[in-house]
C-alpha cells in the first residue's frame, strides 16, 4: 500500500494513512467512506416550503476504491459532494472519512479531502503555478518542493512548463479543469471528490485526465468519489456505482453487477445507458440536452 507526501510515494502498511506529514494508525476495516442515512433538506421559495435535496442516501467506499455518482442534473450529485467535503451540514444522518465523524471532527475530515468540480474558481489573472503555490499555502506544504511537483503533476496533465507562468483566463476551459485537477493532487488528499472532472474537455483531454484518476488510484493510495454525465467514463474508472435519482439512490452495485441486473430482470441489453433508463425512466443524454435548454431559456 502506498500514500504520497506531497506526491513522493512512500510505502505504508495497511494500518497506516498519512496526513498532513503525519503518520495514523487505522483500522484496516475502516473504509475510506462511510455515507450512512444522510438528508439535506432546502428552503426555497417566499413560502419557505422545504424541499429534499438528498433522502436518506448510504453509500460505502473502500480504501484504494473508486465509487461513481450518477444522475441526471438536479438528481443531487453536487449537493451530495458537497456534505462530504463539509460545505453543507447534514440535516439527518452522518457521513466518516476514515474512521473521523465530519459532524464531530470536521478538521481532521477536511485535512484528508480535496474536491475538484466542474466549476472550479481561480484567480484568473494569475498563472496555473501562482495558484497552485497558493493552495500549497494554504496547506502549510513547502513552497519549494510544491514548485517541482507542481510541475511534474500540470506535466503528466499534459500542460506544458512553459504554459504554467501564463494568467489562467488565457488558457481554454479544458486546460482549466486540469489545473483545478492539479491544484488538488498537489496537497496528496486520500479522499478525492471529483465532481464531473472531465465536463467540457476534448476527448484527448478527457483521456488524459480519466488516465491520470486511474494513475492517482493505483499508485498514491487515494481513494476517489466520481460524479460523472459520462457512463463510459463510469464503465471504466469505478469499482462500484451508484444511481441517483431526486435524491435517492435506486441503485447500487458494481458496472457489471448493475449491468447483469438489467440484462436478467429486465431482459434489455447490458449497458449502463440502459440501468440508466431503468432505474431513472429516462436516458441520461436527455436530461442533459434537457437541462441545457432550461438554462439557454434562463439566461435569455
Amino acid at each position: 500500500m502506498t500514500a504520497t507526501l506531497l506526491g513522493q510515494p512512500k510505502t505504508l502498511a495497511p494500518d497506516r494513512l498519512a496526513v498532513d506529514g503525519r503518520v495514523e494508525t487505522i483500522d484496516g476495516a475502516v473504509p475510506a467512506l462511510l455515507v450512512e442515512g444522510v438528508t439535506k433538506r432546502f428552503v426555497v421559495g417566499r413560502s419557505k416550503r422545504p424541499v429534499l435535496a438528498i433522502v436518506d442516501v448510504s453509500i460505502r467506499l473502500e480504501r484504494g476504491g473508486i465509487v461513481g455518482i450518477l444522475g441526471a442534473n438536479g438528481s443531487g450529485k453536487s449537493t451530495l459532494i458537497r456534505l462530504v467535503s463539509g460545505l453543507l451540514t447534514l440535516d439527518e444522518g452522518r457521513v466518516e472519512v476514515f474512521g473521523h465523524d465530519l459532524g464531530r471532527e470536521e478538521m481532521a475530515v477536511k485535512r484528508l479531502i480535496n474536491r475538484v468540480s466542474v466549476d472550479a474558481a481561480f484567480f484568473k489573472k494569475l498563472s496555473p503555478m501562482e495558484n497552485l503555490l497558493f493552495a500549497a499555502r494554504l496547506y502549510g506544504l513547502d513552497a519549494g518542493r510544491a514548485r517541482g511537483e507542481a510541475i511534474e503533476i500540470l506535466e503528466r496533465l499534459g500542460i506544458a512548463r512553459k504554459r504554467v507562468d501564463r494568467p489562467v483566463e488565457q488558457m481554454s476551459r479544458g486546460m482549466q479543469q486540469k489545473v483545478a485537477i492539479a491544484r488538488a493532487l498537489l496537497t496528496s488528499p486520500t479522499l478525492l471528490l471529483l465532481d464531473e472532472p472531465t465536463t467540457g474537455l476534448d476527448p484527448r483531454s478527457k483521456l488524459d485526465v480519466q488516465a491520470f484518476i486511474e494513475d492517482v488510484r493505483t499508485n498514491h493510495d487515494t481513494s476517489i468519489v466520481l460524479t460523472t454525465h459520462d457512463l463510459d467514463e463510469a464503465d471504466r474508472l469505478c469499482d462500484r456505482i451508484a444511481v441517483l435519482n431526486e435524491g435517492r439512490v435506486v441503485a447500487q452495485d458494481t458496472p457489471a453487477g448493475l449491468k447483469r441486473l438489467v440484462a436478467e430482470a429486465h431482459g434489455q441489453e447490458p449497458t449502463l445507458h440502459n440501468v440508466f433508463m431503468t432505474y431513472t425512466g429516462r436516458s441520461l443524454d436527455d436530461d442533459v440536452e434537457e437541462d441545457a435548454d432550461d438554462a439557454a431559456d434562463t439566461a435569455d
